[in-house]
């Protein structure tokens, strides 16, 4: 499986991938599993979370991250500061 691909991209970058277009998805300090059906592709506005994949290392991204979760990904979201994101399921 794909591992977790976090990337800090320029505004230009950001807008040619239409990001600001985007929903946003905001959620509180917290724990849970999560599964994905299909890749999501993020940009993180503010806050703070880890990711750990099951059987693979832990991701921490923040702030100005890009990231993207592969299809088919199971893992624990734990979001140590509230978190606001543009993303995209593909």
């Amino acid at each position: 499986m794909e591992q977790i691909i976090v990337k800090q991209l320029n505004r230009g970058e950001l807008e040619k991938l239409g990001v600001f277009e985007w929903p946003v998805w905001e959620k509180e300090v917290s724990e849970f599993a999560w599964s994905y059906s299909s890749s999501e592709s993020c940009y993180i506005l503010a806050g703070q979370a880890t990711v750990t994949p099951e059987g693979r290392a832990p991701v921490t991204f923040g702030t100005g991250d890009f990231v993207v979760f592969p299809d088919g990904m199971s893992c624990i979201w734990s979001i140590s500061e509230d978190i606001r994101k543009h993303y995209n399921f593909s």
